[in-house]
Order: structure tokens, then C-alpha cells, then sequence
């Protein structure tokens, strides 16, 4: 399905009713933040993009809980204040946004708004549909889930360049990978609810 395809889904099911919200998840280096930013500008005026990543932990609290080498993995993010969030997008019309800095590794906070007329809102994050601990939560809190399914290889590959592009050598990206990335890829494809859409996102 390509991105104009699923803006058309989006926009049909989103007719006549109230904010909607779409859950847009699946591993790390799926391309979901690419693939999030081109259907709401498929979309138009009135979408919104809203990041999961903006909760995860500074690396000051990961560190002091001695989890700096997980980070990326479901427990480093505040999970209760992101299902907060989804409550808020929900019942409020203005809702201020934190939003992650990969560069600098770190969250701002209330660095974006969704605006009372933005009533199509993607959401996109590796644990929307993970079916464990708090984040089984969000079960229900969307009104579509959209999962973008790609090979592990290249999930590796494009992982390989992401880090790369944030300064680590090829060395220190594949430890990362193998350490980190690539348990959380597995945990996040194994674990995870059913969505109601595939997109294989390749």
C-alpha cells in the first residue's frame, strides 16, 4: 500500500467523525516516521503527526537506573505519560507535543501542538500494538492500526545507516544493533496485537 493509498484509507474512515486516530507502529527501521510524514502530507490541512519517541527517558534517569544500554526498549519510555497523551488527543483540542531530538538524544518537551483542527492524527511508535505490560493499555485507544512490515535484513541495513549518519563507526553500530536494536526488533514483531492494516514498507 503506498503512503496516497493509505491517506485515502485514513481520510475515508475518518468521515464525519471527531478527531481520529490512526496507529502507525512496527520495529525499529521500519521507516515509520517517513512513512507517517508522507501520508499526512498526502493527507493535507487538518493531519498531524505525533511521535512516540518524544517519551523516552533522558539518558540521566536511564543511567541512574543503570538501563543507558537498553535505551529503545519498552521500559525506557514513559509509557503512562505517553497513554496520557492518547487520553488528551482523545478529549482535548489543543495538546501540546514533546518530540525527540535524535541528534542532540534527548526529548523536548511541548515542542510541537496538535491544534484544535487537526482531527486526523497519526501516531506513530514501535509499541502501539505491543501486547505486554503497560503498553497493552493502548488495546482499543485507536480508531485504525496500521503495521509496516519489513525483512529483518533490512531493518539491519537501514539501522546500519542511521548510525552511521549519528556518528557511530561501523563497529560500535553493529554492537548497538546486535545488543539493542535487533532484540527490541524481534520482542516488537513477536509481540505485538494484530493491525487492522499490513503495509509492507519496503
Amino acid at each position: 500500500m503506498t503512503p496516497d493509498a493509505l491517506a485515502d484509507l485514513i481520510r475515508s474512515r475518518a468521515m464525519g467523525q471527531g478527531r481520529f486516530l490512526t496507529a502507525l507502529a512496527g520495529p525499529p527501521g521500519a521507516g515509520k516516521s517517513t512513512l507517517a510524514q508522507a501520508v499526512v502530507a498526502a493527507i493535507g490541512r487538518g493531519a498531524r503527526v505525533v511521535p512516540m519517541d518524544g517519551f523516552h527517558f533522558d539518558d540521566a534517569v536511564l543511567i541512574a537506573r543503570g538501563m543507558r544500554a537498553r535505551k529503545g526498549a519498552p521500559d525506557t519510555f514513559d509509557t503512562a505519560g505517553f497513554i496520557h497523551l492518547i487520553q488528551r488527543l482523545r478529549n482535548e483540542d489543543a495538546v501540546a507535543i514533546p518530540v525527540f531530538d535524535r541528534d542532540l538524544e534527548l526529548s523536548r518537551a511541548a515542542a510541537d501542538v496538535v491544534l484544535p483542527e487537526d482531527r486526523i492524527v497519526v501516531v506513530e511508535g514501535n509499541y502501539l500494538l505491543l501486547d505486554e505490560g503497560p503498553w497493552r493499555a493502548l488495546d482499543g485507544a485507536f480508531d485504525l492500526t496500521v503495521w509496516i512490515d519489513v525483512p529483518e535484513a533490512e531493518l539491519d541495513r537501514r539501522l546500519m545507516a542511521r548510525w552511521a549518519h549519528h556518528g557511530k563507526t561501523p563497529a560500535q553500530a553493529r554492537a548497538w544493533i546486535d545488543g539493542n536494536d535487533m532484540p527490541n526488533i524481534r520482542r516488537t514483531i513477536a509481540g505485538s496485537r494484530r493491525a487492522d492494516v499490513v503495509v509492507r514498507w519496503v
